[in-house]
């Protein structure tokens, strides 16, 4: 042994801690700046660069301290981030009244520091340094919402990483280098999946919980003729879920041909172009011509238009279903009239909106069946940008240049 490459200090550290009957899992922290060989983690920056919005279509780049990680956190260094249609509307009018804010939901990265007690995610899977994970929600005082016990309502009512408050933190959205995952949050180790797959967790899992909203109407069969109307990455997404149930006949309706094409790359079985056709009535012959002379079984409205979801009940069978999840935050009214689009029909309706705990667990495996049956799930991400080009991303994002438009850390 070459004693002058010997650490004593170290050494001395170790054997004390394992006295002490600590792990290597308790991953006491180090200085900042210093690895810890016994917990494998990886040298720490003193600060972090953060994308801050400090005004309406503007993000400036900020740098904090990164704080000290307490028993219950964990630090995570960020690999990469998807940009919403909430940070759109965030971006260009702040509905929330957030700014100054560190955005970004849909993020996933490395763990690089934890605190003694954390030992396993949320679904009961073990953690440890160097393990890539994803955050849902942190949760309130709300005793209807716990990991097992999810089917009571969805989880919108709780606190979400990128869309907090700023505080003396600063490290709240993945729109960062280095995210600070306080205790009492809910968090996923996802180191079996790739880095795109990852980003693609939070979208997928808002699908995910609208086709279980769908299957509760007993309508949603393997051979149902499901419309999907508006074909962004949110109605893209759900086609992908609908083919990997084994859903065959799906018609996409969008004005965009590039992205009605990438519909069938995801599982679509025909496209209806409505720009090719004048009124909703000819509209509806067009979706009806689709599905071979027949109505659909079963709707799902993505556009977030009024219109849209006007329009959405003309496409559906006597005895049809629909699923309404396209207005995350109050996009407007939309007239419909009651007698003929959903009494005389009688149609059956469910909204969606956001997930359950459980939607996540299962989104992982739909992401894994996707990959399996050949879904190019992975070129839904169109466009990358580093975090210093998070400005030039959003106006990308809001030109509709791309389908999903995501900041990828160097």
């Amino acid at each position: 042994m070459d004693l002058n490459n010997v650490n004593v200090e170290e050494i001395v550290r170790q054997v004390l801690l394992s006295m002490e009957g600590k792990g290597q899992g308790a991953a006491v922290q180090p200085a900042s700046g210093t690895a810890s060989a016994a917990g494998g983690a990886k040298p720490v920056p003193k600060t972090a660069r953060v994308a801050m919005l400090t005004a309406l279509e503007h993000y400036d780049i900020k740098e904090f301290p990164i704080p000290e990680v307490g028993d219950d956190d964990i630090l995570v260094k960020v690999e990469g981030c998807g940009i919403c249609g909430t940070d759109a509307h965030e971006f260009k009018r702040d509905p929330f009244g957030l700014i100054p804010v560190a955005l970004g939901h849909e993020g996933t990265g490395e763990i690089v520091r934890m605190g003694k007690n954390v030992k396993k995610d949320s679904a009961g899977k073990d953690l440890h340094i160097g393990d890539k994970v994803v955050t849902c929600m942190i949760f309130k005082d709300n005793p209807d919402i716990t990991m097992f016990d999810l089917n009571k309502q969805n989880v919108g009512g709780a606190d979400v990483y990128g869309l907090l408050p700023d505080d003396d933190i600063h490290l709240n959205g993945w729109f960062s280098d280095y995210i600070f995952i306080r205790g009492g949050s809910t968090v996923f180790n996802v180191s079996d999946l790739d880095l795109y797959s990852r980003i693609l967790i939070e979208p997928c899992a808002v699908l995910i919980h609208a086709v279980e909203r769908a299957k509760s109407t007993g309508i949603l069969r393997f051979n149902s003729r499901v419309a999907v109307q508006g074909c962004g990455p949110i109605g893209l997404i759900c086609i992908a879920i609908l083919r990997t149930m084994g859903i065959q006949n799906i018609i996409a309706v969008d004005g965009e041909q590039k992205r009605l094409d990438f519909a069938k790359q995801l599982g679509a079985s025909g496209t209806v172009n409505f720009k090719e056709f004048k009124g909703i009535e000819a509209l509806t012959e067009g979706v009806k011509a689709a599905f071979g002379g027949y109505l659909a079984d079963f709707a799902f409205q993505c556009t977030g238009s009024p219109a849209g979801h006007s329009n959405i009940y003309k496409f559906i069978r006597n005895g049809g279903g629909l699923c309404e999840l396209g207005f995350f935050i109050n996009g407007g009214d939309a007239t419909i009239n009651p007698h003929f689009d959903i009494c005389s029909k009688e149609i059956t309706t469910v909204g969606s909106w956001v997930y359950t705990l459980r939607d996540y667990a299962t989104t992982f495996d739909f992401l894994k069946s996707a990959k399996r049956i050949g879904l190019p799930m992975e070129k839904l991400i169109t466009h990358t940008f580093p975090l210093d080009e998070i400005n030039e991303a959003h106006k990308t994002n809001l030109a509709m240049s791309g389908l999903k438009i995501a900041i990828i850390n160097q």
